[in-house]
């Protein structure tokens, strides 16, 4: 029972504190998540470039489409194992939306409890390859990852 408790205190978390972003008012729309004892799976769709950005240039609209995905993954990291305290590590796979009926793979990995950025990494794309994200980033803004090279 106690695995059921800890397991909705993550969805809770994700729910009520990712309801916003720091650079989008979009929610973050979880796609798929299975949260066995042993490697829980977790996908979402990243969020949407904020309405507000309309009139920036493309390069500040990508850079805060970028930061926004890797601080919310950074966050679900923090906010599974906070809340599920016997996990040791999770599979992440974060997508973006490219047409109505598509979503394109840009972020994927196997995160670990014991994978943790030093506290002096300021740069966030570092915090993130340092958990054990990988993804393609080219002038600021997220390439597709390939699917066969595994997560």
């Amino acid at each position: 029972m106690k695995w059921i408790w800890d397991a909705s205190e993550f969805v809770r978390k994700i729910r009520s504190q990712m309801r916003f972003g720091e650079r989008s008012r979009a929610p973050l729309r979880v796609l798929r998540l299975e949260l066995p004892p042993e490697i829980p799976e977790c996908e979402w769709l990243a969020r949407a470039s904020d309405p507000w950005d309309v009139d920036l240039p493309s390069a500040a609209r990508d850079e805060n489409q970028t930061f926004q995905a890797l601080r919310d993954a950074l966050t679900v990291r923090e906010f599974l194992f906070a809340s599920l305290p016997q996990i040791r590590c999770a599979t992440f796979r974060v997508y973006r939306q490219t047409t109505a009926q598509s979503h394109e793979l840009i972020i994927t990995g196997k995160v670990s409890r014991e994978d943790r950025p030093p506290p002096r990494i300021s740069s966030l794309v570092m915090q993130a390859k340092l958990c054990g994200l990988r993804f393609n980033l080219s002038d600021g803004a997220f390439e597709g990852v390939s699917t066969e090279a595994g997560g």
